[in-house]
């Protein structure tokens, strides 16, 4: 274990943020009864909004951003893990109020921690990584809501980003019809590739939206919110249900409650934050099982740690195709 190891690191001065490169020590990080060496992070769309500031997304300064993590345990006092464990962490207040990925060493609490499936190598868990963590929950949300694949076309919003991308792949692996909806029509090739069956452009959800809409579809994953989910509800066939996980285009929704009550319609909240561990577990188990590797591999880049930077601003710039793995 180094002495000295290097870390990303986000101040706050008055109401000035930076972001520097830093040198830190074990001493330096915060509480936990595990410490992992980090071999590989992610570069999500919060991290963007963290590293820019654009959003109150660390709650304490300084602060080491990144909101996962994938390595092996080098001291743990857990009864669960023990040194040469690989492990995986996502979310549990990473980048708000507890040290990051970005960082070759991180003290944790081992309760936050899952096990690396045998099936995945860390770089591969990480290009899963929240975005496809969060991707696996909204299905299994789907799933239990009743929405199964001969009940018709699941629409996924954001398609090509990470989330989208995995929930694309995911559930055309699943036998369900999926219908892409994106801003950036050039990557159609890419979304059927991952077993999109058709691609709709962004702008066709993202007008003002009717209390109802013809029924299109009988389920969605939605991580844009705003008129996009709200159309989506609008749009919902009798029974279907929406998974909903993200804000890129605001926290408003601005529907009624006509789709819930004439259509038996549902809107189910997926967390990946405070999710509790046994839903932790199933995620992944069900990700090892139902998850194209070729796939993963085919909407993955690997960045050095200097990266992060530039890539926080493409990630929030809509440039970002798929997921970004961040090699420690």
């Amino acid at each position: 274990m180094k002495d000295r190891f290097k870390a990303i690191m986000i101040r706050k001065d008055a109401d000035k943020q930076t972001v520097e490169d830093a040198e830190i020590g074990l001493n330096d990080l915060m509480e936990g009864d595990v410490v992992v060496a980090v071999s590989h992070s992610t570069v999500n769309y919060k991290d963007g909004l963290a590293l820019a500031g654009r959003a109150p997304i660390a709650r304490k300064f300084p602060m080491i951003p990144g909101v996962d993590l994938a390595g092996t345990v080098e001291t743990s006092s857990h009864p669960d893990f023990k040194p040469g464990d690989k492990v995986i962490l996502n979310g549990y207040g990473l980048s708000e109020n507890h040290f990051g990925g970005y960082s070759e060493y991180a003290r944790v609490k081992g309760d936050w921690l899952v096990p690396l499936p045998k099936q995945f190598t860390p770089a591969q868990a990480m290009a899963i990584g929240t975005a496809g963590y969060t991707a696996m929950l909204c299905v299994l949300a789907l799933e239990d809501a009743g929405v199964t694949p001969d009940k018709g076309n699941i629409v996924v919003t954001g398609a090509a980003g990470g989330v989208g991308s995995v929930a694309v792949s995911l559930l055309a692996k699943l036998g369900y019809k999926v219908t892409a909806s994106t801003g950036r029509v050039e990557e159609e090739g890419y979304l059927k590739s991952l077993g999109a069956s058709e691609i709709i452009p962004r702008s066709e959800l993202a007008g003002d939206p009717r209390p109802l809409g013809k029924e299109r579809w009988a389920g969605g994953v939605d991580s844009v919110g705003s008129k996009t989910l709200a159309n989506v509800i609008a749009s919902l066939r009798y029974g279907g249900a929406v998974a909903a996980c993200g804000l890129a285009a605001g926290m408003d929704l601005p529907t009624s409650v006509a789709p819930f009550i004439l259509r038996n319609v549902s809107l189910l909240g997926v967390d990946s934050v405070q999710m509790p561990k046994p839903r932790r577990l199933q995620a992944w188990q069900r990700l090892a099982r139902d998850l194209d590797i070729e796939k993963l591999t085919a909407m993955t880049q690997t960045i050095p740690l200097s990266g992060v930077r530039k890539a926080a601003d493409d990630i929030l710039a809509g440039k970002v195709r798929g997921r970004l793995v961040v090699e420690i």
